[in-house]
Parts: C-alpha cells; sequence; structure tokens
C-alpha cells in the first residue's frame, strides 16, 4: 500500500487591522491613523500605482492596508514590533511597508510642497499682513530638530547645541501653515544659518530677488539680515522698532506652530527616532508631504494648537545678525510700516 504524504496545517494568517476598522468611530481613526476615512482614500488614489505589485500570495497586503501600517508608525513612532503586534503583522513587514510607502509618498515631493508662484506669492502677502501688518511676506523660515539615536558612522556630526543627537530640518511656511519648502538632509550640528547659506532655495533668492516688491521671508535671529531675509534687530532704540520686532515675532509663531503640529500629528518626529540617518531624512519628508496634504483636505488637527518651539541658532549667530545688505531694507519697513 503506497504511502501518503500528510502535510502539515498550516494555519490561515490573522490580519487584525481588517477586522477592527469597521469597530472605529470617525474620532478613533483619525486618532489612530492620522487622517479621516477620506483622508486615506486620497492617500490610496495617490499611492497606489507605486504600493500594488503582481504576486499570487493569497495574502498581499492592499495599498490601504500599507497606507494605514505606514500611518500608524507615523503617528505613534512606535517600535516596529508593537505595530506589527498591533495590526497582526510581523514587524519586517512593517518595516518593509513603512520604507515603501514613504518612498512612494516622497515621488510628489514637488506636487505637494511647492514654492509660491507670482500669484499665489500675492495671496500669501495678504495672509501674513493681515496677521501682524507686516509687508510683503512670502514665508516664514525656520529650522527643526528631529531626535534621533546615535548613529554608528559620524556621530558627532548629529550632537546639536543642546547635546543631543538630531536631525536639523529646515522650513518655510506660508500664513496658513503649509510648507512651501523644505530641507531634512543635515545632521544636528550643522546651524540654520549654514544649513540655508548652502540651500537650493537661497541660491533660487539670491538669482531671482530684485526688490521689495518680490517679496521677503522672516526669520529669526540665527540668519543674517538679507535684502530677501528680515530678521529682528538685536536691541531696539525707538517705539518703531519695538513694533516692528513684536510683529516679527507674531508672524515668526506662525511656522512654530506649523512645527508644532507636524509633530503632534506624526508623533515619530517628536519623540526619538532609532532609524539610521537617511531613513529618518525620508521620513521627516515624507510627515512634511502628509501635512500639506491635511491642509488641502482640511483635515483636523491633533491635540492642542500652540507650539513652543525655540531658535535653534538664535544665541550663537546673534553677532552675524546685522551685517548683511538687507539692513536699508529693514530700516525702511519700520519708517513705513510702523513709525
Amino acid at each position: 500500500m503506497a504511502a501518503i504524504a500528510v502535510l502539515p496545517f498550516r494555519k490561515p494568517k490573522e490580519f487584525r487591522l481588517s477586522h477592527h476598522l469597521d469597530e472605529l468611530t470617525s474620532e478613533e481613526f483619525i486618532a489612530r491613523y492620522r487622517f479621516s476615512k477620506n483622508g486615506v482614500s486620497f492617500l490610496e488614489n495617490l499611492l497606489k500605482d507605486d504600493l500594488q505589485r503582481q504576486t499570487n500570495r493569497n495574502h498581499a497586503l492592499t495599498s490601504f492596508k500599507q497606507i494605514l501600517i505606514t500611518l500608524r508608525f507615523f503617528g505613534t513612532g512606535a517600535f516596529y514590533s508593537v505595530i506589527g503586534d498591533t495590526l497582526g503583522f510581523h514587524k519586517c513587514t512593517v518595516s518593509r511597508v513603512v520604507e515603501n510607502v514613504t518612498d512612494a509618498i516622497i515621488k510628489h515631493l514637488h506636487e505637494f510642497v511647492v514654492w509660491p508662484s507670482p500669484v499665489e506669492k500675492e495671496r500669501v502677502k495678504q495672509g501674513f499682513y493681515a496677521v501682524a501688518g507686516f509687508p510683503n511676506v512670502i514665508g516664514c523660515i525656520d529650522g527643526t530638530h528631529i531626535r534621533i539615536q546615535a548613529p554608528h558612522d559620524d556621530e558627532a556630526s548629529y550632537v546639536n547645541r543642546k547635546g543631543f543627537h538630531s536631525i536639523n530640518v529646515q522650513a518655510v511656511c506660508d500664513h496658513q501653515g503649509k510648507f512651501t519648502s523644505v530641507n531634512a538632509s543635515w545632521p544636528g550640528s550643522c546651524h540654520d544659518s549654514h544649513i540655508f547659506r548652502t540651500s537650493g532655495l537661497c541660491a533660487k533668492l539670491e538669482r531671482e530677488h530684485t526688490n521689495f516688491a518680490d517679496g521677503v521671508l522672516l526669520g529669526d535671529s540665527g540668519y543674517q539680515c538679507k535684502v530677501y531675509m528680515m530678521t529682528p534687530f538685536l536691541a531696539t532704540d525707538s517705539l518703531a522698532k519695538e513694533r516692528y520686532q513684536q510683529a516679527q515675532t507674531r508672524i515668526r509663531a506662525v511656522i512654530e506652530r506649523s512645527f508644532g503640529r507636524l509633530k503632534r500629528r506624526f508623533a515619530v518626529l517628536h519623540s526619538e527616532v532609532r532609524l539610521k540617518p537617511a531613513k529618518i531624512c525620508k521620513i521627516t519628508t515624507a510627515c512634511v508631504i502628509l501635512h500639506n496634504i491635511c491642509i488641502k483636505l482640511n483635515e483636523p488637527d491633533i491635540g492642542d494648537s500652540d507650539e513652543n518651539q525655540d531658535n535653534n541658532d538664535a544665541v550663537f549667530n546673534l553677532a552675524m545678525n546685522g551685517n548683511g545688505s538687507g539692513t536699508h531694507i529693514r530700516e525702511y519697513i519700520v519708517n513705513r510700516y510702523f513709525t
């Protein structure tokens, strides 16, 4: 009698993600995935061509599930193993999915993080002027640090002036808090002024800015006062300059709040990220893109609206603040708008 081979019974995989979605209220869904269900559907339509794969596996992950796994990681910053245990996936699957979805999101950088056109600049100027009466502002610029685990390579360059390891992210936002420029590629020891001076944005402004009507950025005292960059006075000796300082501070608070909103929605950026710096830079950029998509879709904010951001390099760079060629523009603004 011929022997019959009996294959061991293989228990089907259980994907807990599918089971619990229908049980979540709209508020619970947003709390877990940082987007509404309509927002996730928007992301699915945006990313599905990059995420769908030809496969014969019975339990291939849909683009929808991949997006939810990634949003759960971005929204919590938990270990891959914790995300996997919660949603019913192996940590290696979570790692692969997060990397793939992050790369897919970054492909849309220039679609959602866009420097304003001439028409849009006028709208931004009006928006900032309504905040504090400061003229011709086309963006606020600042840096924020993303805390990271000490990397194996070039560890010292990631130690910032506060003594912890980080990535220094520089960004510009408009009056609505939407980011119009982002640079997330510098280690924490690099100062805001250096990051800006070596950026494509600086080169663009140096090349294209011709007069005050072209618009100016507002930065803190970590930046040099230039014809296209208005910074605070190091000291004030008149009421008009005090008014300038107050208006400048009120407008710069817009980007401080934007960083706060970004980190509250995507808590992976608020705690220590335990990945290699190159991956952290990608994740940060992806979160900035998602932040702008949230504004586009009018997604509800997560948590409180206030955030105290520090001026990363203000103290270090105070001495060079007034040495640029923009001081005459600054004096003109004071005399014309704040006297």
